[in-house]
Parts: structure tokens; C-alpha cells; sequence
């Protein structure tokens, strides 16, 4: 039982607050520097972060002893999570802007599930396949609106839009990956240690694709950048840092399916967001494409929990 009622679902409500916010950092910062050395910047400092918390409340700056499983489960998990899905996502975020981007990120429990439906043989239901054709319906409504063109936004690329939409799918297969991973790997172990693993087993990817574009000078030049930083700062410590720790909080006290509902509301959350921060027009297309997504990936990830 959790230390306090309903707790996982709690966290996980706080889990979607904050990484919608961590979005429109990550946007934000866009203005000044370019999405790799976004990316890298805040899993540097929520490196530094997590080895702060450690040596303060456990007396080590490193990750609390785990065995070889949660190691790999773990380290593959942030692999695929914070490097694939979040290089990724951070260049989608500035060609399509984080509304669309988020939106196509909705479909990773889909994704998880035909997945596991073709590899794994887990049986899907008449009401599964009818959700995700749900969802996948609010997210097709939506992308298909023509993009804003005016260049009012400094978030959007229209003559890059296909490519944009291309980098969010992508995104959201190694988001359904680290999402199994993560589960499966947590079980009882810290989740603070748990969120540091998985930054670790990011860092490989990050610093050999780095070093293969030659963008150490790049990444230097935007460690110098004192408004990206700031920007960054405050992005990472709500972001990478405190929303994984509830969202590692939100798996071990709540069932999968519950969480992952919760986390689905993020393109609707977005929707106050980018009207009061960007002024974009948000037109009621994508308003109701984006409830039906939601609607969709909740029933799925419910019935899927129940059964």
C-alpha cells in the first residue's frame, strides 16, 4: 500500500503537469540554440541533479546499488527514452511546435500495444482495436490542418512540416519502448536512482552522436548562452528531473494502465499553455482531435488495466 491514498495516481497527475511545462521550456529555448544541444544540456544537469540528491540523502553521489537486470532494464530504458525519443521530439518541437508533437506522442500505449500484439502474441480485443482507431483518428484530423504559415511562431517550419511529423512518430515508438522498460525494470528500487540510470544510459547515445556531427563547439557555445541556460535550468529541474521521478513514483503505487491514461491528457493540458505563453490560434478542430486521441487512449489503456 502507498504511504498516502491514491498516491501513483497523484504522481501521475503531477508527472503530466510538469512535463508539459518542461515542454515549453524546451520550446522556449529553441529561440536561441538548436535541438541537439537542448537535449544534451538538460540530461547534463539533470545528471547533476540526481548526483546532488543522492549525496545529500543517501551519503553517495552515484545510484544506489541495483543488480544487473534493473541495470539493463533501466539504462535501455533511458536509452531509448531520453535519446531516441527525446532527439527526436526536440527537433519536432521546432518544426511543428509541441502541440502537434505532443499529440503524435499520444500514440505510444497504441504503438505499445500492437507491439506486444506481434511480438509478444498478447491478445487484443474488438474494444482495443476500436480505441486505438480512435486515437489514431484525432491525431490524423488534427496534422492534416494546413500549419500556421504567417512565421509568427518561432516554433513552426511549414515547408518542413512532413519531416517534422516524421521525427514525433519516431519519437513516440522509443516512447512506447521506454515506457515497458521502465515498468518492468522499477519494482521496489529508489526512484531518484531509478531516474539516474536511466540518464546514464542516455549519455552514451548523446555523446557518440555528438561527436560523429562534430558539435562539441556547438554545445559549448550554448552552455555560454546565459538566457537558453536559465530557460534550461528551470526546465530540466521540472521536466526530466522531478516529472520522471513522479512518473517513477506513479508506476510502482498505480497500475500501468492508470498511469498511462493520466499521461495521455498532455496534448489537451498543452492547449491553455501555448494560447497564454505563444498566443497561437488554437482552432476547434484541434481541440476536438485532440480530446478524441485522448478518449481513445484512455479507453485502451483502461480496458487493457481491467482485463
Amino acid at each position: 500500500m502507498p504511504p498516502i491514498p491514491h498516491l501513483g495516481e497523484l504522481a501521475a497527475i503531477g508527472t503530466a503537469i510538469l512535463w508539459t511545462l518542461s515542454t515549453l521550456a524546451w520550446t522556449s529555448a529553441g529561440r536561441y540554440i538548436r535541438a541537439l544541444p537542448i537535449s544534451f544540456i538538460r540530461l547534463v544537469l539533470t545528471l547533476l541533479m540526481a548526483g546532488g540528491y543522492q549525496l545529500i540523502v543517501h551519503g553517495t553521489p552515484f545510484p544506489l546499488p541495483a543488480d544487473e537486470r534493473t541495470w539493463w532494464l533501466l539504462g535501455i530504458s533511458g536509452f531509448m527514452g531520453f535519446f531516441v525519443t527525446d532527439v527526436c521530439m526536440f527537433h519536432a518541437f521546432l518544426l511543428i511546435g509541441p502541440r502537434i508533437a505532443l499529440l503524435i506522442l499520444s500514440l505510444s500505449p497504441p504503438l505499445a500495444a500492437v507491439i506486444s500484439w506481434l511480438w509478444l502474441g498478447d491478445q487484443l480485443s474488438a474494444w482495443d482495436w476500436a480505441a486505438m482507431a480512435l486515437t489514431l483518428a484525432g491525431v490524423l484530423w488534427v496534422v492534416y490542418e494546413q500549419p500556421d504559415s504567417s512565421q509568427r511562431l518561432h516554433y513552426l517550419r511549414p515547408e518542413r512540416y512532413g519531416w517534422g511529423l516524421l521525427l514525433a512518430c519516431g519519437g513516440a515508438v522509443g516512447h512506447a519502448f521506454s515506457l515497458v522498460l521502465s515498468k518492468d525494470g522499477i519494482g521496489a528500487y529508489d526512484s531518484f536512482s531509478a531516474t539516474y540510470l536511466r540518464v546514464l544510459g542516455a549519455m552514451g547515445g548523446y555523446v557518440l552522436l555528438i561527436s560523429l556531427l562534430r558539435a562539441w563547439p556547438e554545445v559549448r557555445a550554448a552552455f555560454r548562452h546565459r538566457q537558453a541556460m536559465k530557460i534550461l535550468l528551470a526546465g530540466s529541474f521540472v521536466g526530466p528531473f522531478l516529472g520522471v521521478v513522479f512518473s517513477m513514483t506513479a508506476l510502482r503505487y498505480a497500475p500501468a494502465g492508470v498511469v498511462a491514461a493520466i499521461l495521455a491528457t498532455m496534448p489537451v493540458l498543452i492547449l491553455p499553455f501555448v494560447v497564454l505563453v505563444y498566443r497561437e490560434r488554437i482552432h476547434l478542430r484541434a481541440v476536438l482531435g485532440a480530446i478524441l486521441a485522448v478518449l481513445g487512449v484512455t479507453g485502451l489503456v483502461l480496458n487493457n488495466h481491467h482485463g
